[in-house]
């Protein structure tokens, strides 16, 4: 694909290190001031106004209506299908290119480029359903081992199947936006009855989507082989969790309350077709599983994780660094699984990966983990400590994926505690 080749090099002044290269150009949706929402790409620290773009670049010969741009949603222009989307971003590299060609924009860039410090980026897709997965094996194994049997700590079913537990989508927000501290029942230590309260183990979960990007019929199961045909892109995504709520509520129909007050993520959509570059072996998996389960080749991907929390007195510190790569399940294996039933996937759907936690500690992607339940508190630059968050506390989820002088990342999913509702 001609978007993805490394050696492209843009007229756009890119910074060094920058998430956002000419290779990668991810979609988003956009706001400049009073102005309607419309679909936007990111290129170094600017955003393409691709509806402003279409005026002059015409899309026409590729069979691209223009008023798939001026849409406050992505759904419209990924369901147009992959063959399309793929067209978009490689004319876009054509329009990028600093070589001379006919698309070339960039004797009229003033038309169709704007800084991203001046727009405001909204929720990238209408999520229509969320399902969030628990496929990182130290993730499973921390948190099994903290609350049943360190010795036993996988329940007997998970390394047979990919678990996972439907969310809400409504509670969804894009980085930037604060999260009130949920309340809920909680059993606190040594007590009997439970009390109403607000949660006083609130965390973050170091996730990534997936944005579905083709719709299957009710009844179909989708194949481990054919999965990725139905995955547009992925973005960061924190799953805040209040774990004493999460505690009390979630046997025997798991997660609730303890999860559906909000979750965050990223307002950069990044393409399949830009993280080609970056596909690994998935963990081995033992022990076999079923053959609808089953596949062949590097499903996963290498992308470096980072979380870090800063304070109103502190400077940010990073409290977690991991990687996508260490996922037990693969998104494939989680597509086909979740399909298996003849449940059935519609564009703009979230698949979350579940929190992806390492072999190391400084890779667990949660305060539960990095904390040990609150028994070994973290230490932060103005001399406080956390064992988990408090209002006023940031969190910023980061990623980016690298394979020598070629960078593609995602930006931040970020988000502050705000106190809880009265």
């Amino acid at each position: 694909m001609r978007a993805n080749d490394p050696l492209l090099e843009s007229w756009v002044e890119i910074p060094l290190h920058s998430d956002f290269p000419i290779q990668n150009l991810p979609f988003g949706i956009f706001k400049l001031g009073l102005e309607a929402p419309r679909v936007g790409v990111a290129i170094g620290e600017w955003v393409v106004d691709c509806k402003a773009l279409a005026r002059k670049a015409s899309f026409d010969d590729l069979g691209i209506d223009p008023l798939v741009f001026d849409q406050p949603y992505l759904n419209d222009f990924i369901e147009l299908g992959k063959t399309k989307t793929s067209a978009v971003r490689n004319r876009l590299s054509e329009v990028l290119d600093q070589r001379e060609n006919p698309w070339s924009g960039k004797s009229w860039s003033d038309k169709f480029l704007i800084r991203q410090s001046e727009v405001d980026m909204l929720l990238p897709v209408r999520i229509g359903d969320y399902t969030d997965f628990y496929s990182s094996l130290e993730h499973a194994s921390n948190v099994g081992a903290m609350f049943r049997d360190p010795g036993n700590a996988l329940l007997p079913n998970w390394r047979h199947l990919p678990v996972a537990y439907h969310g809400r989508a409504s509670s969804i927000v894009v980085s930037g936006t604060s999260i009130h501290r949920p309340k809920g029942q909680i059993l606190p230590e040594g007590q009997q009855e439970p009390v109403l309260s607000p949660s006083k183990m609130l965390d973050f979960e170091l996730e990534m989507g997936c944005i579905i990007g083709k719709n299957s019929d009710l009844g179909q199961s989708i194949s481990v082989k054919a999965a990725e045909d139905y995955i547009f892109g992925l973005v960061l995504f924190n799953d805040w969790s209040a774990r004493d709520i999460q505690r009390w509520e979630y046997i025997p129909l798991g997660p609730f309350l303890g999860k559906n007050f909000g979750s965050t993520m990223s307002p950069w959509v990044v393409t399949l077709d830009a993280l080609e570059p970056f596909r690994v072996d998935t963990p081995v998996q033992q022990p076999t599983v079923l053959p609808y389960l089953a596949f062949e080749g590097q499903k996963s991907f290498d992308i470096q994780l980072s979380v870090t929390l800063q304070t109103a007195a502190s400077a940010e510190k990073t409290v977690c660094q991991s990687n996508f790569k260490y996922m037990y399940w693969n998104m494939a294996q989680q597509i086909a699984h979740h399909t298996i039933n003849g449940c059935n996937l519609k564009v703009g759907d979230l698949c979350a990966s579940g929190t992806l936690s390492g072999p190391y500690q400084e890779s667990f992607g949660s305060m539960l983990e990095i904390t040990w339940r609150g028994t070994q508190p973290i230490q932060l630059s103005d001399g406080s400590e956390r064992k988990f968050l408090e209002d006023g506390d940031t969190v910023s989820l980061r990623g980016f994926a690298k394979r020598g002088n070629l960078r593609i990342g995602f930006g931040e999913a970020r988000g502050t505690v705000l106190p809880a509702f009265v």
